[in-house]
């Protein structure tokens, strides 16, 4: 008769131990859906850093992409006579001239899309490694409400990971000196 409790007690404890790790065990989701953050962290957030607002129309690798680099109206404090954006040596994309516009721009967003209103003539060069590319437009890009892009029409390179562009105008008003504008941290998955 005694063994008979025993064996009860046995068999709850193996059960409540059972009921109890298969709470603790977490099940994996086969979501396929994935939500991706918009979200930025830096290790040693530099005080001088100033983060630009992009858009991309595809952020896979090997594939067509359009890339739109923003300068809204509080990046800029005055006109601008050129702007200089230096592109990362990792970022292994062919760069063509032909293939880059500076345009001003109507971003979009929950209910409309991104799109150039008027492109702005400019001349554009690029170093013979791509990891420069100056932008002179014809006429001073004017410091008003109106916000403006440089527009890469390329291929994303092979590599995912995040890519950091920086950009630097020069002010009519400054010397000869290019000054600090922001820069763009771009996905690549």
């Amino acid at each position: 008769m005694l063994n008979k409790p025993r064996r009860i007690l046995k068999n709850s404890k193996i059960l409540c131990f059972i009921l109890f790790t298969s709470f603790l065990i977490p099940i994996p989701s086969f979501n396929t859906n994935e939500a991706k953050a918009g979200l930025e962290f830096q290790w040693d957030a530099n005080p001088n850093y100033k983060k630009l607002k992009w858009f991309q129309t595809n952020g896979d690798k090997i594939v067509r992409n359009k890339l739109f680099f923003f300068l809204r109206p509080f990046d800029r404090k005055a006109d601008l006579l050129k702007i200089n954006i230096k592109i990362p040596k990792t970022f292994k994309s062919t760069l063509k001239e032909e293939k880059i516009t500076l345009c001003q721009v109507k971003i979009g967003g929950f209910d409309s899309r991104t799109k150039c209103i008027k492109n702005i003539p400019a001349d554009f060069e690029i170093n013979e490694e791509n990891t420069s590319l100056d932008i002179f437009p014809y006429s001073p890009i004017a410091a008003n409400k109106d916000s403006y892009a440089v527009v890469f029409k390329i291929f994303n390179p092979r590599k995912s990971g995040l890519y950091q562009f920086h950009s630097y105008g020069q002010y009519i008003e400054d010397n000869p000196v290019s000054s600090y504008l922001g820069s763009w941290t771009i996905v690549i998955d």
